[in-house]
């Protein structure tokens, strides 16, 4: 693989000025073409890593913060797992999402059914919100009885209320996860009782928690609520991090035999709000101190630094049958890393995307993606954007432009052959 020098239009840096600290190369990777591989020389700062890292207890575990997504720890984040009451984030959400569009309203009426009565009702011994066999009950008291109380007949309820029956809405989530970009889980029911066919990692539960936060904030409340009463019957938020951590405002608990004890949690303090995930240990308390430990780690160890600012050049792509060699790479928002405050963390930022891009480009339009590795981990990836529109070439220069791609593919065919 071959790595060339790709230097700014000026001759010199192509990201400018940044914070001081630490240094990192810029890497533009070109993927798709001939396997090429283009390094800017540019220079990244941040700040210095804590000598003492976290070492948590938790088989898979994850912790973000959620205004940027930087990661700022994981173990084994992609395994995927049995989320247990926790996969019914994706179940809300997806409910949310119907809600938003104006297919479900919250004053709509679900019949109990016999099944979700039987199974996730008061005989099934599992957390539910008691709801009445027969009864009818808006999406507003579901919504209530499935993130305060995890209520499996309350997700069940509004499953088979939305599509019919709780196969067809678990291929509802699916789809959803995809257009979300949770790639990897799969759901075979909408409560998260045992089934093989349920599998997240604590990564994508991560993202999903942060869309939420994002996306649905009026909704988010629910889950900072300490108590609900239905049927006559008061019950507490299963969320312990509610009281015993400052600026805790939500998310879910579980636990299945399959999948052991875990939770998704979220809190703010100082105006910076994370984000963690654990799922796998063998005690309902190490998953309360786990969650509130890696919690307070974050808090205390991180602050968030501006990686690039707004519109400013992060890199350049390479351009086929264009009036110009190469286009200027930005991000209309700022791109954030979070750092930890003392010593010295070394950051590798790398723009990848499909090259060369071939013309006209139109200035906005999205040409790869900018990541952020910590180590050997991902600590934030953004999309970046032309900055600049660029036009299609003369005859003769997209004709230079094919031959040099034919040549190219050649010899890293002739290389693969080797």
């Amino acid at each position: 693989m071959a790595i060339e020098t790709l230097p700014s239009r000026d001759g010199g840096s192509a990201t400018g000025r940044f914070w001081r600290g630490l240094m990192a190369a810029v890497v533009v990777v070109a993927v798709g073409w001939s396997g090429m591989v283009y390094a800017a020389n540019n220079s990244v700062q941040g700040a210095k890593k804590d000598e003492g890292g976290f070492d948590g207890d938790a088989p898979t575990a994850i912790l973000i913060e959620a205004d940027s997504g930087s990661v700022l720890f994981e173990k084994n984040a992609d395994e995927l797992r049995a989320p247990s009451s926790m996969m019914t984030l994706m179940t809300l959400e997806t409910v949310f999402h119907a809600i938003k569009q104006g297919d479900v309203k919250l004053t709509d009426e679900y019949q109990v059914s016999e099944n979700a009565w039987r199974r996730g009702g008061a005989p099934a011994g599992g957390p539910t919100m008691f709801a009445a066999i027969h009864s009818k009950i808006s999406v507003d008291d579901l919504l209530h009885g499935a993130t305060i109380q995890n209520g499996n007949d309350a997700s069940m309820i509004l499953a088979e209320g939305i599509a019919g029956n709780e196969h067809d809405f678990a291929d509802m989530m699916t789809k959803r996860a995809r257009e979300l970009g949770l790639t990897q889980s799969t759901f075979a029911n909408s409560s998260g009782l045992p089934d093989p066919g349920n599998k997240m990692s604590v990564r994508e539960l991560a993202k999903l928690a942060r869309y939420i936060i994002q996306t649905y904030p009026d909704f988010y409340k629910l889950f900072g609520e300490r108590e609900f009463t239905w049927n006559k019957i008061r019950q507490q938020s299963r969320n312990p991090l509610l009281l015993s951590l400052e600026g805790a405002d939500g998310f879910k608990t579980g636990y299945s035999k399959e999948g052991g004890y875990g939770m998704v949690g979220s809190a703010v303090q100082n105006g910076m709000r994370l984000i963690v995930v654990i799922n796998g240990l063998d005690d309902p308390d190490d998953r309360n101190s786990e969650a509130k430990k890696m919690l307070e780690w974050g808090f205390r160890n991180f602050e968030a630094r501006t990686l690039f600012a707004a519109q400013q050049p992060v890199g350049y792509a390479k351009v086929f049958g264009g009036d110009s060699r190469s286009v200027m790479l930005a991000s209309p928002e700022p791109i954030k890393v979070m750092v930890q405050k003392n010593g010295t963390d070394k950051l590798i930022a790398r723009v990848v995307y499909t090259g060369p891009v071939r013309a006209p480009i139109e200035s906005g339009q999205q040409v790869g993606m900018v990541k952020v590795w910590r180590g050997s981990n991902i600590a934030v990836e953004a999309p970046v954007y032309a900055a600049e529109s660029v036009g299609k070439g003369s005859t003769v220069r997209r004709a230079i432009d094919g031959v040099s791609e034919l040549v190219i593919g050649a010899f890293r065919l002739g290389v693969e052959k080797l």
